[in-house]
């Protein structure tokens, strides 16, 4: 009996293990944000509507609520209806979490006129459109001489009176206005002149022109720069109290250097024509003259305008240091007897 053999059963494959994967439901949209947007201009000066004087630069501020990370806003400046700047700028966080969003941007104008300043933010992903409440700016001439008046020259008078030149503030441009830019452009270095222009305005704002005081522990005392040719005088504890224009000896004639006291003191005019002179050291001394060029060109004296001599005589006493110094050092400590106005 013949058997047969049958073949094994077929083994089955084990059934793979298929995960299973969740289905997620998109995340719904999030609407844009409404917001709001200010401006505000800072670096100007008091006036309605606020002005600057042609060649400074103001600042404008916004701020923007609420505060979105990533966003943008246009600025632009317009002049007569045309636009004259652009700028994108980035919206910055603020100093708390709720604070509103910030951005600056700053701009100056040669030429005099009115400036509008707006503000707009672009729809994006986050925020919707929206723009700012427009603001504008006046820009005054920067050109002042003699017998000019208004804002702008109260404005010059103002930070000249800051860094305590001896100047009125009725916002007319009178000689003693005159006198007192001469003195600030000597102590920025820039051309000997009684106006000012763009480069005295914007020196001020830099807060250039400050003196700068070598001998504070002098107490009240006098000192005579005569690389840059003015005249200051101290309070105790080394405070500037008033800047002079001035003029001292030429060349030919040297005022004498170095630290010296009023001996003397002579009121009215002399026969020199010396008038409220304080004598620091033999024929040498502090007084008004009917010349007071801006370069050197005494006798050895040091000249300052008439109508500043009363001030300074009242000022100065018997016994006032007078520290009278190139700020290079050196040049004559010889006492001439023939020193003269």
């Amino acid at each position: 009996m013949l058997a047969f053999a049958l073949p094994p059963a077929p083994v089955s494959a084990p059934r793979a293990h298929v995960a299973t994967v969740p289905v997620v439901a998109p995340a719904p949209a999030v609407a844009p944000v409404r917001g709001s947007l200010r401006l505000a201009i800072e670096r100007t000066h008091r006036g309605r509507p606020a002005f600057a004087v042609a060649g400074e630069s103001i600042l404008v501020l916004g701020s923007v609520t609420p505060f979105v990370a990533g966003q943008h806003v246009t600025v632009t400046f317009y002049r007569s209806g045309r636009r004259v700047l652009s700028r994108r700028v980035a919206v910055l966080a603020g100093a708390s979490s709720r604070a509103p969003g910030r951005f600056r941007i700053a701009y100056s104008s040669a030429l005099p006129g009115t400036v509008g300043v707006a503000a707009v933010h672009a729809a994006t992903a986050e925020m919707i459109t929206f723009a700012a409440p427009p603001a504008r700016v006046r820009f005054d001439s920067a050109d002042l001489a003699a017998g000019a008046r208004g804002p702008a020259v109260r404005a010059l008078q103002d930070g000249l009176a800051l860094l305590h030149y001896e100047v009125p503030v009725g916002g007319v441009f009178d000689e003693a206005t005159g006198r007192a830019v001469v003195a600030f452009r000597k102590l920025t270095g820039l051309a000997r002149a009684p106006a000012a222009d763009a480069s005295v305005f914007r020196r001020l704002q830099q807060g250039a022109g400050a003196f700068h005081v070598r001998y504070p522990r002098d107490g009240r005392h006098v000192e005579a720069d005569l690389d840059r040719q003015v005249l200051a005088e101290i309070e105790a504890g080394g405070r500037v109290r008033r800047i002079f224009t001035m003029s001292s000896g030429k060349p030919s004639t040297p005022t004498v250097v170095g630290r010296f006291r009023v001996y003397s003191k002579t009121p009215g005019v002399n026969a020199k024509g010396m008038v409220d002179a304080n004598y620091f050291i033999r024929g040498y001394a502090i007084h008004g003259y009917a010349e007071v060029p801006v370069y050197a060109a005494s006798h050895g004296c040091l000249r300052v305008p008439i109508p500043d001599a009363a001030a300074i005589y009242a000022w100065v006493q018997l016994g006032t240091p007078v520290d009278v110094y190139y700020e290079g050092g050196g040049s004559s400590r010889s006492v001439r007897g023939n020193a003269g106005p």
